[in-house]
This record gives C-alpha cells, sequence and structure tokens, in this order.
C-alpha cells in the first residue's frame, strides 16, 4: 500500500488535455491489482477463459490501453522485481489478509452476493501467471515493458527523472519517495473522458510548499509506517510533518526523547532504499503498432476473447497511435519553429520513417 501521507501533499487537478502527448511510466502491479478487483462477475467471481484461466486483468489492459493511446499519452508498464528483505513482513501480512478475504467471499457468495462482492476485490492476488500474460498482452499491443531489478516505483521514478517519461501512474505515493519528479493518481477510464481532471503531485512543489527536503519527507514517510517499516504509534503525517521541521530528521527527534525507536528501527535502512533504491537504466522504450495476429491468437484462441471486440479495440489502438503520432509532431512546434520548415519536414519525416520501422523512442515522439 505505500506510505500513506497524501493529506500532507498539496496536489492540483490537471485536465487530461493537459497530459496528452506525454509519457506515462504505469506502475503495473499496482494498475493490475486494480483490474483484478474490479473486473468481476456480480457474485465476486474474476472472468475466466475455458480452462479457467483469470483474464479479468487481459481484459483491462487491452481497454485502458486503448483508452490511453486515444487521449494521446503512451504507456510504459513498468513490473516490480525481487522486494527489499524488509519488505517480506508486509508481503506477508497481505497474503494472510487476502487468504481471508477469500475465505469470507466463498462463504457468503451464495447467501449475500453484494457483502461477497467486497470480499472477492479484496481477495485480488497478482502471481506469476497475471504478470507473464500481462507483459505479454503489452508486448504484442506494442507497449514497452520495463522489468525493474527491486521495486517498480522505484523504477518508474527513476525513468521519469531521467527525462524519458514525463509522471509516474501510481495510487501509491512511494513513486514522490524514490525522487520521482511528479505523480498522477486516479489514471482511472473514467479519468480519461473528455472533460475531465485527475491530481497530479509534484515534488518540487510539494517541498517547495512543506518547506522541507526530499530527505524530511522520507522521515515523514518512516515515522507515519511504509512498506518497511511500521512507523511511530500514533503519529500522523501532520505531526510527523511538525516534529521533522522542529527536529530537522528523525536522529535529533530521537535524542530529544519525544519518541522511542519502537516501529523505526530500521529507520536508516528504510533510507536507503527510497533514497538509494535498485534500479536500471538497461530498459528501451520503443512503440509499435500492435502484432494483430498474435493479440487475437492470444486473446481469441488461447483465452476465448470475442474476436469482434478485439478487432474493434485493435482498430482504435492503431487509430489512438497515429493520433498520439499527429500529437507529437504538434508537440515539436516550437522547438522547430526556431529550426524553420526545413527542420519541420526533415523531423516529421524521420518520424513518419521509424514509425514504418515499428521504432519510436522518446526523442522521435517528443
Amino acid at each position: 500500500m505505500g506510505a500513506d501521507i497524501g493529506e500532507i501533499l498539496p496536489k492540483r487537478e490537471v485536465r487530461i488535455e493537459e497530459i496528452s502527448r506525454k509519457i506515462v511510466a504505469v506502475d503495473a502491479y499496482n494498475m493490475l491489482y486494480q483490474f483484478l478487483s474490479t473486473i468481476r462477475q456480480p457474485d465476486g467471481t474474476p472472468l475466466r477463459d475455458s480452462q479457467g484461466r483469470i483474464t479479468s486483468h487481459l481484459s483491462g489492459i487491452i481497454y485502458r490501453v486503448t483508452k490511453l493511446l486515444e487521449r494521446g499519452i503512451l504507456p510504459v508498464f513498468v513490473f516490480d522485481g525481487t522486494p527489499p528483505a524488509l519488505k517480506a513482513e508486509v508481503l506477508q501480512r497481505r497474503k494472510e489478509r487476502r487468504d481471508a478475504e477469500r475465505l469470507k467471499w466463498e462463504a457468503l457468495r451464495e447467501i449475500s452476493p453484494a457483502e461477497a462482492l467486497k470480499h472477492a476485490k479484496a481477495s485480488a492476488r497478482v502471481d506469476e501467471d497475471v504478470v507473464n500474460g500481462a507483459k505479454r498482452l503489452l508486448s504484442f499491443l506494442g507497449i514497452p515493458v520495463v522489468q525493474a531489478p527491486s521495486e517498480g516505483e522505484a523504477q518508474a521514478a527513476f525513468i521519469v527523472a531521467r527525462g524519458d517519461a514525463h509522471f509516474v501512474a501510481s495510487q501509491d505515493y512511494d513513486a514522490l519517495l524514490f525522487g520521482s519528479p511528479s505523480l498522477l493518481r486516479n489514471l482511472s477510464v473514467s479519468a480519461l473522458q473528455k472533460d475531465s481532471s485527475l491530481p497530479l503531485i509534484s515534488l518540487d512543489e510539494t517541498l517547495k510548499s512543506l518547506k522541507i527536503s526530499r530527505e524530511q519527507l522520507v522521515d515523514i514517510a518512516i515515522l507515519t509506517g511504509t512498506d518497511y517499516n511500521e512507523g511511530v504509534k500514533g503519529i500522523g503525517p501532520k505531526t510527523a510533518l511538525k516534529l521533522v521541521r522542529k527536529f530537522g530528521g528523525i536522529e535529533k527527534l530521537l535524542a530529544s526523547g519525544k519518541i522511542q525507536t519502537a516501529g523505526i528501527e530500521n529507520y536508516n535502512e528504510v533510507r536507503e532504499i527510497f533514497l538509494a533504491p535498485k534500479v536500471t537504466s538497461a530498459y528501451e522504450l520503443k512503440w509499435h503498432p500492435p502484432d494483430e495476429e498474435k493479440v487475437l491468437e492470444f486473446l481469441c484462441e488461447e483465452h476465448d476473447f470475442s474476436e469482434e471486440r478485439v478487432a474493434k479495440a485493435l482498430k482504435r489502438i492503431r487509430k489512438g497511435m497515429v493520433e498520439a503520432d499527429k500529437g507529437a509532431s504538434s508537440g515539436d512546434a516550437d522547438e522547430e519553429s526556431r529550426s524553420g520548415e526545413r527542420g519541420r519536414s526533415s523531423s516529421r519525416k524521420r518520424k513518419e520513417e521509424m514509425l514504418a520501422k515499428g521504432q519510436t523512442t522518446l526523442s522521435e515522439w517528443f
């Protein structure tokens, strides 16, 4: 779930048009959990194919990718790797909680479907089959996938910090602690409708507004609790902010005797995870038109999707990629105006050639 520091973070609403022609690094596991939780039948049963394999996440991916591209947004999906050792306890608790919710769902599904649905959503689990299926579908759709060595949000933050993408998209706030310059939340289907807006959090604006450093923001998260430590009992984000402002950081706060070490014994290790996370620069962001034959084979032949519906989605995806390319060209207008008409023609020609080859990178799109 990440650090619960949202109430102290300044947010501003941005219209969906403002993030058009932008690249978004999506926290893949976060989004997969959304799909597995929400795309279910009335009794809580996830969508499945004829062999009993869950397909809710595949439905979510193809529809979400379609909507993103139609809005001129280019996604890259970033997947978690091996979690830090400090996260083991949290992951075990989550597993136990999901198992308990599943038992409640199974007990109530025949008696009270509405109540059972709540527990079914809370029992959602992202396993290896879900991840592998998601990666295959994304690759067939022409969407880049990045495998993080450890935390996906850390890798997504790194991609944005390097200038290879514009925003991290996640429901958690950890991307800011990992150093992402900006974070988009609530990137749902409803948010992708025309005339809608969604919250954007800027790390720089946050630090200036709160009058703290990123290191102090990390200390605030540690005091309130993260995926790697419990936090100090009774201290929420507002209190933690006041204490960090007054004492400067956890060391001086502990020295003052205002708090005990319970819940933050490992604060130095947690700091290290956020301030020096394991990431990789060995990734490549390239988008290409979908491989329609492979998409149809994977979804329709392997997983029993409607060929008519998939074909319609592919048509929208192709159109969306064309529109994104047009938007990318217009996004270069200010820069190219300084080079004259010759520069504009050269840039457009280069983009057309790259798209025809099925390859494009950030520098070609923007």
